[in-house]
Parts: C-alpha cells; structure tokens; sequence
C-alpha cells in the first residue's frame, strides 16, 4: 500500500509532533482587505479618490479665501471708512440680524436647508449637488456676519458634496460604500485645507465616519489613557533619576519646553470635568435653540442671531474690547490669546467665556458652520484663567483646556489630541491633553443627552429627523 505522502517541513501544513511549525493563518481582516484591494471598482474608486482631492482642494481654497476677505471687509475695512479705530460696541447687532434673517430665508427655500444644523456635530460625507448652493450661502452670510461658528462643517459638506456631485467620471455603480468612500475623501481633502495638515484632516474624518464603531472607541479609550498615563511616569522617572532612553525627537536642544509636574496633571483634570458640563450646557441650549427654529425658521432663526449679536455687544461694552471676540469663530482671537495671555485680566477672561459660550449656544441652534474654533477657544480661555492655581501652567492650562473642550463638542478624543498638539506647536503637552480628552469625554457621556433635533425647512421633506 502506498504511503501517504508528508508534508514537507519548510511548509508548516502540519501540527502535532514530528512536523513542522505551523504557519500562523494570515488574519481574517487582512485577507478581506486583500480581497478588497484586488478588486477593480474599488482600485479604480481609490485612484478617483487621490484625483478629486485636487479640483476639492481648489474650491476649498477659494471658498476660505472668500469668507477671509470677507470677514476683513466686514469687521476692519468697513469700521475704517466709518472712522472708526475698531468695530464699535454696536457694530455686530446689525450684522447678525442680517445673517438671521438670509439664513432664515436659505433654510426655508433651498434644498438642504443650508446644510447641517452645528448642535447635531460634524457629519461625514456630503449633500447631493443641488444642495451645496444653500450650503455656500448659508456659510457665506453666518460666518463673515459675525456667527460664533467656525467654517470646517461647510468645508466638510463642500468637499464631500462636490467629491459625490463628480462621481460619473469614474463610471462605477451607485453603492453606498462608494458614497462613503467619495464623500469621506473629499471631506478629508477639503478640511485639510484650515487646519494646514493632512493628517488632521485623515483622522478627524476617521472618527466623524466611525470607523470600527463602538468597539473602536471601547478599545481606543482605555488605550488612550494608558499611554497618556505613561508618558507622564515615563517622563517624570527620567527627570528624577537623570537617566535617558533615547527618543525620535530630531527638535533642537536649544528649545525649551514646560514641565510637568502633580499640579498640572491634577488641576487639568479637574478643569476638564468642569468643561464638559460647561460644553454640555451649550449644546444643550443649542439644541433648544434648533427645536424652536424648526417650528418658526424665520422668525426663531433672525432673533437667535440678533440675541447673539447682544451677547458680543454686551462683552465690548462691558470688557472696552472689540466684539469680535465674541462674534467670530474665535480663530484669530485664539492666537492672540496664546501669544500674549497675560494680557486678558482675569475679568475679561471671565466675560469672554459667558458671552461668547451664550452665543455659541444661540449660533448652534441657529445659523450654519462648526463647533471646533469656537470650542478651542473656550477651552484655552478657561485654561488661561485657571492657570494662576498653585502648580498649574500655562501651557497645560492651554493644553488640558483646548483638548476637552473640543473632545466635549464632537466626540472625538484622537482628533481633538491631535488638534492640540498641531496648535500648541508642540508634542511636551500630549499627556494632560490626551488625559483631560478622556476625562471629558467620560464625563460628557455620563450626561443627559438634550433634545432631538428635528429637521428644518427643505430638510425636513427628505432627511430623517437628529439623533
């Protein structure tokens, strides 16, 4: 009788004793991502998705360019011709009713109702082509008009809208994971035009996507901590001892950087609890603000914008600074505030955070952009105002205050570390960053959610109502 042939041992098919190892099976996920790559629609949606990223990035170019000039116009030239040395207290009142009431107008007869409302967070993907009109124009008169709104919600809808409007030239069928491979890159290309940084723009659309779901999150949090946690022992115990391990950083030595030390872990933490429910009051009033605009979009949206132009009249006449500070996407502001903080007294700071939170509140309800500018600034402002506590910096103030701020406003805890880290310029304060992002994160989700949000305007005939 023949004997069964054996398997050679170079080829690891056998198990047990007397054979050779085993090869390890190559992974589930990655024999689906072969299977994935090798097919011929998806090659060809991926070389359309590098392509579409140039005409995206042109008319995201363009359209920040525009809402830049415009904003200089409105809030330096215009005050200039009138003899004025900055806007006067009264300047944002007139402005913001203008944008309550062409906003109010574009939700109620354009399809899309001017795009997605700010209280429900960033959405990935974009609207269909006959929307992105009301998209551009909604931006166009809430942000250059003084909305306490930043412009990357516009930009994400822009880029993926148009990504999906040009989606014949790569004559593949109509699937949803082709529209959520269109519309995700050109999201991606079209918001990493404000943050001046692919990989911001790759990863912010990673988590608005959700990509691997709640699990992701579940595994990415605990990961998150630990290492944030890490570093911070890591980093203290070669300062204590004088020892080094070496590291990737090419920085020069001749830089310097702040110090950690207990206080600045602890107070961030304890600033990072009290900005979530800060956070979560204004969004809870911007989504109160939505329930009533949905009933009377005119009339509610106009009021909600004029109600935010009193909150910045009221800061300019009671600080003797300018409104902008209030009814802007806090952008510029920000970098005026970490370059010289100690120029904002302590009731200034104070001001700016109850005007400009009231008015971020009223804007999200309301008009149309984003959460991230205005909640980096609120974060910083408060982190400024913190930073006189015993043991407790600046830079962490700046660090812990930005990163949960924003983590509290989208959710997204890698993004908003990131975000951190690309503003300060700096990677020393990654580990109170990314513990106050955990931090307010948990501490946000334990709250109450607000109320649903239901759709507005030509929205409402088409689209499911918010979670």
């Amino acid at each position: 009788m023949a004997q069964p042939t054996q398997p050679s041992p170079d080829r690891g098919t056998g198990s047990g004793p007397g054979k050779g190892p085993q090869e390890p099976a190559r992974p589930a996920e990655a024999q689906k991502l072969g299977e994935l790559l090798r097919t011929p629609g998806y090659r060809k949606t991926l070389v359309f998705c590098g392509l579409i990223g140039i005409p995206v990035s042109l008319a995201a170019f363009w359209f920040l360019a525009g809402i830049q000039k415009l904003e200089a116009l409105v809030w330096v030239d215009l005050p200039h011709a009138l003899g004025h040395d900055s806007p006067p207290w009264w300047w944002p009142l007139p402005l913001l009713l203008v944008a309550g009431v062409c906003v109010g107008q574009i939700v109620t007869r354009f399809p899309g109702a001017g795009g997605h409302i700010p209280a429900t967070g960033l959405h990935p993907g974009g609207p269909g082509a006959s929307a992105l009109p009301g998209v551009i124009l909604a931006a166009v008169f809430s942000l250059p008009l003084g909305a306490t709104l930043g412009p990357e919600a516009p930009l994400i809808a822009l880029g993926g809208g148009l990504a999906i409007a040009l989606r014949h030239l790569t004559a593949t069928p109509e699937t949803p994971m082709s529209t959520a491979l269109l519309g995700a890159a050109g999201s991606a290309a079209a918001i990493a035009t404000i943050f001046g940084n692919p990989l911001i723009g790759a990863v912010l659309l990673m988590e608005v996507v959700g990509v691997g779901g709640p699990r992701l999150f579940a595994v990415m949090l605990p990961a998150l901590l630990s290492s944030g946690i890490g570093s911070l022992v890591f980093t203290g115990f070669g300062r204590w001892t004088g020892l080094k391990t070496g590291d990737l950083s090419l920085k020069s030595s001749g830089m310097h950087f702040p110090r950690l030390d207990v206080g600045d872990v602890v107070w961030s933490i304890l600033l990072a609890a009290a900005l979530a429910v800060g956070i979560h009051l204004i969004q809870f009033g911007g989504r109160l603000t939505a329930v009533r605009v949905a009933k009377r979009p005119l009339t509610v949206t106009a009021v909600c914008a004029l109600a935010a132009g009193v909150c910045a009249a009221a800061y300019s006449l009671g600080t003797g600074r300018s409104p902008a500070d209030v009814a802007s996407s806090g952008q510029a502001t920000l970098a005026q505030l970490a370059g010289d903080p100690h120029a904002w007294a302590v009731g200034t700071l104070v001001a700016v955070l109850l005007c400009k939170g009231a008015a971020f509140s009223l804007c999200l309800g309301s008009l149309r952009g984003g959460p991230i500018f205005p909640s980096l600034f609120l974060g910083a402002a408060a982190g400024v105002l913190c930073s006189p506590l015993p043991g407790f910096g600046v830079g962490a103030g700046l660090a812990a205050g930005m990163a949960a701020a924003t983590v509290s406003a989208l959710r997204l805890p890698v993004s908003s570390v990131v975000l951190v880290v690309l503003v300060l310029g700096s990677t020393e304060m990654i580990p109170v960053a990314i513990l106050s992002a955990v931090v307010a994160l948990v501490t946000i989700e334990l709250l109450p959610p607000g109320p649903a949000i239901p759709p507005v305007g030509r929205m409402a005939a088409s689209a499911p109502p918010a979670p």
